[in-house]
């Protein structure tokens, strides 16, 4: 398997539970004091750094420093997608489409020169 299949597979597993520590708590624990969410919200991102931390070192031996934060952002908000419209039953908007166009062009300065 290719290092930059490897990054983005760890990266898109470490991203799912990022999701849910940063904005599970608002439609699950919103009953409960602050303190309760972050404590729990801190657990799953300990989750999200056992595929993170590996993702961006196999990643750093084939991709630069910024080719790997346009990568994860991009990965963040795919993920962040179908987070917010299926388990959050938020609307979409065309705004998501710009900003993702958006990052299709960050994708393509990051990677041109591979």
């Amino acid at each position: 398997m290719s290092v930059l299949l490897k990054t983005i597979l760890l990266l898109s597993v470490s991203n799912v539970f990022m999701t849910f520590a940063w904005y599970a708590h608002l439609k699950n624990l919103n009953d409960k004091p602050w303190y309760i969410a972050a404590f729990l919200s801190w657990g799953i991102a300990l989750v999200e750094y056992l595929f993170q931390v590996p993702a961006n070192r196999i990643g750093y031996t084939a991709l630069s420093l910024p080719q790997l934060k346009i990568l994860q952002e991009v990965i963040s908000l795919t993920v962040f997608l179908p987070f917010a419209m299926f388990y959050m039953q938020q609307p979409i908007k065309l705004d998501f489409l710009w900003a993702g166009l958006c990052l299709v062009g960050a994708v393509y300065f990051m990677f041109r020169s591979m």
